[in-house]
């Protein structure tokens, strides 16, 4: 599992780099203006949430070998509330904005992972058969709920991204609602049984399953009635179909995204359970410490920016400036916005330089068996 955490945080960079050295203004997943490249660089990042979330509940299960059920639980909600005061505070802060102007502030991934850890906290004292299936429920049955328009508060946190907050002095904006997320977490629970059987065993489920869920994203989505709000339809070149087929919705998660990326999520859990590839060796340092990385990553790339901005325009200040909820998380200067080849030049020197204290936090976590350390 750390492996696949490990490529998972890898790519998430990328997504992370596109943001600030993308041109904003460019909807990668809108099939009227994007190319085919831009488009495959979003979605292969959509991979990145719903296997962390997932992985997330079966670590969980998996900790119970050490811990008791209640301790277990405690463990889950203190870090469930650490992690929302990250989200908050210190990567809206010091990693997306440089600032602490809380004029805009948008509920992003850390604030749904702390909610759904918090409510796994409450559901660990129930049989896992039990927490699995409310994950799969709350999967496979949130979709039926995409009619319900609601301007709430409390509708935006729990269902469709909106606004919790809407003033002239000050937005807060959920875009990560928590029931799909919450779901995801409770089903990874139910895997990490799955990591209590004979290896042959594993593998074997972990092979139809995968199977299974790819194959039924792709029934459900030709059928095109249920499992997403956005509708597929035929383009005008066969590759932009597949484009569209293709496009689901990411928040929030709909059955068939969530189909369509913890499938061959399956597949490459299976794949590495009989050892790691010399290749994807190095993706263990990041996937042993990966709230480290997430962390640290987000600074490190919006350094990168503004020494990008100061070397081309002389100034910085619009990556210190707070901007609209329309070009979060940093307000572009003019011109701004660099070619694929760009950005993955600096998602790779990202990835590279995270790798060192990646390496000492893990070497770190390993030597040391202090409670704070489980907390990054």
């Amino acid at each position: 599992m750390d492996v696949v955490r490990g490529v998972i945080m890898v790519l998430m960079a990328l997504d992370h780099t596109r943001d600030f050295f993308g041109n904003l203004a460019q909807n990668p997943t809108d099939l009227a203006t994007t190319t085919p490249a831009l488009f495959m660089t979003r979605w292969i990042t959509h991979f990145c949430a719903p296997v962390f979330f997932l992985l997330t509940g079966t670590g969980a299960y998996l900790s119970r070998g050490r811990k008791t059920t209640g301790a277990v639980s405690r463990f889950l909600w203190t870090r469930g509330l650490w992690l929302i005061f990250l989200d908050l505070v210190l990567v809206r802060c010091l990693g997306y904005q440089f600032n602490f102007d809380f004029r805009v502030t948008v509920l992003l991934v850390l604030w749904a992972l702390g909610w759904a850890m918090i409510a796994l906290a409450a559901l660990v004292h129930l049989p896992a058969a039990v927490v699995t299936t409310i994950g799969v429920v709350m999967i496979a049955g949130h979709n039926l709920l995409d009619g319900v328009q609601l301007a709430s508060p409390v509708w935006s946190i729990l269902h469709a991204p909106g606004f919790v907050l809407n003033t002239p002095d000050h937005v807060v904006f959920a875009a990560y609602p928590l029931i799909p997320w919450m779901g995801v977490t409770a089903a990874g629970y139910g895997l990490g049984q799955v990591y209590r059987w004979e290896s042959e065993r594993r593998r074997a489920f972990l092979l139809w399953l995968g199977l299974g869920l790819t194959l039924a994203f792709l029934v459900i989505r030709g059928i095109n009635v249920y499992g997403d709000p956005a509708r597929w339809a035929p383009q005008p070149t066969a590759l932009f179909t597949v484009l569209s087929f293709l496009n689901t919705t990411k928040y929030p998660p709909s059955l068939l995204f969530l189909l369509m990326t913890l499938g061959p999520a399956m597949l490459f859990l299976r794949a590495m359970d009989r050892g790691t590839p010399a290749v994807l060796r190095p993706a263990l340092v990041y996937g042993r410490v990966p709230l480290f990385y997430y962390v640290l990553h987000f600074p490190l790339i919006h350094l990168l920016a503004v020494m990008t901005c100061l070397a081309r325009y002389g100034t910085a200040h619009w990556m210190f400036e707070s901007p609209g909820l329309g070009s979060y998380p940093y307000s572009a200067p003019p011109g701004w916005g660099y070619s694929l080849p760009v950005i993955y030049l600096v998602w790779a020197f990202v990835v590279v330089v995270m790798y060192v204290p990646c390496r000492w936090f893990a070497a770190l976590k390993q030597r040391r068996g202090d409670a704070w350390l489980s907390y990054l």
